[in-house]
């Protein structure tokens, strides 16, 4: 049985939340997201408190995961999710116009990424990249796609990586 679903989850003031039948509705501060249910889980709401429990024995591992994919859409409408990647390297550096992220990595040509909706990106500096959303999935999906258009390399180090990411630095070949 997943011990996971047995805990219930507190909601904050902030955030509202709706049961559908087949959809959940959670809104916040930082937006609104949408989350279809699975048939095997009931989802009860009492005392400012959500209840996870499924109807087989064999569903408690799907009550679980419903749970974990609550939990994180109620922190991220009510305080929000941050991913930061920096740049390393000579010349490589980053710049955001509008909705696009301008991406000089050493290539012959400036890379563009385009930002999905409902995800904020801010440059402090040339090198950071600081990204920022309610829906987690989302933002680590952005996050790994913008890392693989220059994935850190062993010897040197340069490329993009996550900020507590840490790098396993190879010897250079000796004769």
């Amino acid at each position: 049985m997943s011990k996971i679903a047995k805990c219930p989850i507190k909601i904050p003031d902030k955030v509202e939340i709706n049961l559908d039948k087949e959809i959940i509705v959670i809104s916040g501060k930082y937006g609104r997201l949408y989350l279809k249910k699975h048939s095997s889980v009931l989802i009860k709401k009492e005392n400012k408190k959500l209840i996870f429990n499924s109807k087989f024995k064999k569903n408690w591992v799907m009550a679980g995961t419903m749970r974990a994919l609550v939990n994180n859409m109620i922190i991220g409408v009510d305080k929000g999710f941050t991913k930061k990647l920096e740049i390393n390297g000579v010349g490589y550096r980053a710049k955001i116009n509008g909705r696009k992220i301008n991406l000089m990595l050493g290539y012959s040509h400036i890379l563009e990424y385009k930002l999905p909706k409902n995800i904020l990106a801010e440059t402090p500096s040339n090198t950071i990249i600081i990204l920022k959303s309610a829906d987690k999935q989302k933002l680590g999906k952005v996050a790994a796609e913008i890392r693989a258009l220059r994935p850190i390399e062993p010897y040197k180090g340069r490329g993009i990586r996550y900020s507590q990411e840490k790098i396993r630095y190879k010897e250079v070949k000796k004769k």
